[in-house]
């Protein structure tokens, strides 16, 4: 925090100076180049940070851009005018926002979709301003209206103090509990659903606010331009916001204003003597830098600054919070409950004509292993999601605590409930231990938007696998940086954190040596033993289901063919067939 201080001190201070040592026509360049910079911080933000590849915010800039220009032209200037149009330039933004992140962002949508719903949003835009005849100045657009009686000076402060203001916001949020949730959902949007995350839903509400900002940029911009035109709202602006941010430095902040401040200033001195040269060096250098340099030129500018001052490069301070135990409170969703934790009834799964599951029945109560074993296609991972996800199954019912899930997604069913994991280990690879920690706490635990929290509050479930696993001594270390069996404790503490009663494990085991397989064995039993969790365990080791087993379900070419006691169920000729590969043999004698 102090460091940000300072440096926001230093950066006020030379743009209270800027005025007085550069030229007019400086100063009017970065008067634009400030506004241009604090889009492409927001651009930063979604693309950088979330991974939300945008081409709208140009837009979002256009609109409260022309809402200035259009009020001051058609109803006149004074201060109610002004207001109006600043309060309507935002609005109209944030309601087109939401209604863009509603198509471009709802559960199941690929980043591409979205990806082109914004590419589109800028067309449609201008589109618009084109057809709007003399309302609007169609292709010409709006000039000489009225505006404020404000020197060009006053402006220049107006417009770097509002870039360093927000660059210190957004500073302090990405590097918060809730800004990790960005980075969450640029590396994993699977995990972040099934750990309770509307991922949807934070991916809108983060648009709806970078177009408030973009259009508060759009409306100063008309404010000292006294000139709007539907270039302000277009594709080919939107594009290059996305090149000054890839040419900065991506998912830094810093760079994509120092990007933009550079390449805009020096555009504007360069157009026009080589006006379309100009243009293909900033194409050429886009193309160098993304196949070079993908993470911009910001490193490369840090690397030759210490070597300039002969610093070493020294590793980035790991924040890493001390481990608290929480205290347990049931799920709201869980009041009145019955004492079974999971009901399945006449499940069916269907590609097609290709049957996966059909027709599958049962029960698991609490304090419950149970066991799910069968060959590889019998349909177990199949059902996990199935029980997880209620947009799965093609029919049938499944009750998590006497809740029906319906057609609700992952991060509903959490709410339930359930926690998954899953065969292979699905971490954020980028993120440390305690930040990934923290992330599956956000259902239970809201993180702050401006700073990091010190102490890490676990359930006892969880923190008993951190501490039997030793992360809790690499709390500090990357998920990339731990091994397969780290890598599988930390996904199952974190499924734990979200304290769930019905607990799905595909395959826990898998890669494991046998010292690791005992202590997840042992931890399994306790947990269901001393926490009373419902544990639904898909394994192929029929050892291993023998010694934490209190009861197994054969599944065979998705039909259940056996459901008894460890004794019934490992020791029968049927599942000796079954592994065998006596399949044919099995589904006669299963009828």
């Amino acid at each position: 925090m102090r460091t940000l201080l300072i440096v926001c001190g230093i950066a006020l201070l030379v743009i209270a100076v800027g005025p007085y040592v550069l030229p007019t026509y400086m100063v009017n360049g970065l008067i634009r180049a400030f506004l241009y910079a604090a889009v492409a911080l927001t651009v930063d933000i979604l693309w950088g940070y979330t991974g939300i590849l945008t081409f709208g915010q140009s837009a979002f800039f256009g609109i409260g851009a022309y809402a200035a220009g259009l009020i001051f032209t058609h109803a006149g200037f004074g201060t109610g005018y002004a207001a109006l149009a600043l309060v309507a330039g935002i609005a109209v933004a944030v309601i087109i926002a939401a209604v863009v992140g509603w198509l471009a962002f709802y559960h199941g949508a690929s980043p591409l979709y979205g990806s082109v719903v914004t590419l589109v949003l800028p067309i449609v835009v201008t589109q618009v301003l084109y057809s709007g005849g003399n309302f609007t100045g169609s292709s010409s657009g709006l000039s000489g209206f009225e505006s404020f009686d404000i020197s060009i000076e006053t402006w220049f402060w107006i417009a770097g103090s509002f870039l360093v203001v927000l660059t210190a916001f957004a500073w302090l949020f990405v590097r918060s509990d809730a800004g990790r949730i960005l980075v969450a959902i640029r590396e994993n949007e699977q995990r972040c659903e099934y750990v309770g995350i509307n991922v949807s839903r934070v991916k809108i509400l983060l648009l709806v606010v970078c177009a408030a900002i973009a259009a508060v940029a759009g409306y100063m911009f008309a404010g000292v331009q006294m000139v709007v035109a539907p270039e302000y709202a277009g594709f080919v602006f939107g594009t290059e916001l996305l090149i000054w941010v890839a040419l900065g430095g991506r998912g830094t902040l810093i760079g994509p204003v120092i990007g933009t401040l550079v390449l805009d200033v020096s555009t504007s001195y360069l157009s026009g003597n080589l006006p379309f040269v100009w243009k293909l060096v900033i194409g050429f250098a886009f193309v160098v830098v993304i196949v070079a340099l993908p993470q911009g030129l910001m490193p490369l500018i840090k690397g030759a600054f210490r070597h300039l001052f002969g610093r070493q490069k020294t590793a980035a301070p790991v924040f890493a919070p001390r481990l608290d135990a929480a205290v347990e409170q049931p799920y709201a969703g869980l009041e009145g409950a019955g004492g079974c934790a999971l009901t399945v009834r006449e499940v069916r799964k269907q590609f097609g004509s290709l049957k996966v599951l059909e027709g599958i029945d049962f029960e698991a109560r609490r304090s419950e292993l149970l066991s799910l074993v069968g060959p590889n296609g019998a349909g177990k991972t199949t059902l996990m999601r199935c029980i997880a996800d209620g947009n799965e199954r093609s029919g049938g019912t499944v009750l998590l605590n006497d809740h029906d899930i319906l057609k609700l997604p992952p991060y509903a069913c959490v709410a339930f409930g359930v926690g998954r994991k899953f065969q292979t280990a699905n971490v954020f690879e980028t993120l440390t231990v305690a930040e990934a920690l923290r992330i599956a706490r956000t259902r239970l635990a809201p993180p702050s938007l401006w700073k990091r929290e010190e102490v890490l509050a676990l359930p006892h479930a969880s923190m008993q696998v951190i501490r039997a696993t030793g992360l809790d001594k690499q709390l500090g270390t990357e998920a990339r940086h731990l091994s397969h069996g780290m890598k599988q404790a930390l996904e199952l503490a974190m499924v734990l954190a979200l304290e769930p009663s019905v607990l799905l494990l595909d395959e826990p085991t898998a890669g494991l040596t046998k010292p690791e397989r005992t202590l997840i064995g042992g931890i399994l039993t306790d947990l269901a033993r001393d926490h009373q969790l419902c544990i639904l365990l898909v394994e192929h080791d029929l050892d291993f289901v023998r010694e934490i087993s209190s009861r197994v379900i054969v599944l065979h070419q998705g039909r259940i063919l056996l459901d008894g006691t460890v004794a019934e169920v490992v020791e029968s000729e049927l599942v000796r067939t079954i592994y065998s590969g006596g399949g044919n043999a099995v589904t006669g004698a299963g009828a």
